[in-house]
């Protein structure tokens, strides 16, 4: 049986250096379950594996798409399993490795049985959002399925309007959709074994270097590499940063290194206090990381 041997663990712990060292052993490649280094535009703050890195393994699914293409779990689970069923061709084993909660999951343990969602009620949520805000978002997740919101990323827009949208659809808590089993239980793939190697360290240790590699990545360009994106997407200092007509800014960008970044541009806060915010939101992401993986593990 062939066999897909998963790293996971929250952000900054060092996941990249042990599926390297991992593939080495088994002499096999690499897929990425990240959903933010599929951009290949954001390598620096997304931390993806560096040019040397991926000169040691070859690395699937890594700086693939564009800031304007959108992508989700699903895509990514169909994308992956087409991958290794080639890459099981050639290989015994593959390693995946990634903090994406949701891409590791749709691979692993199949999707969610999500109700379709009326484009109409996807419409209305949305326009609902454009007019009241992240704080209105907030308040209707946590009244209407708290369970989900305790393990929510709070301030991500598009995960908090998905679950509105199932809440009102099918007039139940999205939660009570959600697959919770534990990895190695529940929905088995039957094509491959799965063995899943989670990364930990002391909370201490991995909170410094999660702010030691912040200040890394400021070193090594993070705020051109913003900026680059930012324009690309047609914000800049001439129109304040800002889109026309309350468009959203790109999904791509709504992520931790760039949307704390995006106030300073605009001339909101300092650059200090925007150093801060990536530092302060990258640790409330590994928290919620190591929740979820505790979770499902009881």
């Amino acid at each position: 049986m062939k066999k897909l041997i998963v790293v996971i663990g929250p952000t900054g712990v060092g996941k990249t250096a042990r599926a390297i060292e991992v593939a080495k052993h088994y002499q096999c490649p690499i897929v990425s379950a990240d959903s933010r280094q599929i951009y290949r535009d954001l390598p620096i703050g997304t931390a993806a594996p560096t040019t040397e890195e991926q000169q040691q393994v070859q690395h699937y699914l890594v700086g693939f798409k564009s800031l304007h293409e959108t992508y989700n779990a699903g895509q990514f689970a169909r994308d992956a399993e087409a991958l290794l069923k080639t890459l099981f061709l050639s290989h015994d084993t593959v390693v995946m490795v990634g903090g994406s909660m949701m891409y590791v999951e749709a691979l692993c343990k199949g999707l969610d049985d999500i109700p379709e969602i009326p484009s109409q009620v996807r419409e209305q949520v949305r326009q609902e959002y454009l007019q009241k805000g992240l704080k209105w978002l907030q308040q209707e997740v946590q009244q209407h399925d708290p369970s989900y919101w305790q393990e929510v990323d709070q301030r991500n827009p598009q995960r908090l309007m998905h679950c509105i949208e199932v809440c009102r659809a099918s007039g139940m808590p999205y939660s009570l959709f959600r697959k919770k089993g534990k990895p190695n239980q529940g929905v088995q793939r039957t094509d491959f074994d799965i063995e899943y190697i989670l990364v930990e360290r002391p909370r201490e240790e991995l909170y410094e270097r999660i702010n030691l590699r912040v200040e890394k990545m400021l070193q090594e360009g993070l705020l051109e590499e913003a900026q680059r994106a930012f324009h690309s997407v047609g914000m800049n200092a001439d129109n304040g940063y800002r889109l026309a007509n309350q468009q959203e800014i790109p999904n791509s960008l709504n992520t931790v290194g760039y949307k704390e970044l995006l106030p300073y541009f605009r001339g909101e806060y300092s650059l200090d206090r925007a150093i801060e915010l990536i530092k302060q939101n990258s640790r409330h992401y590994a928290k919620r990381q190591m929740t979820w993986w505790r979770q499902r593990n009881k």
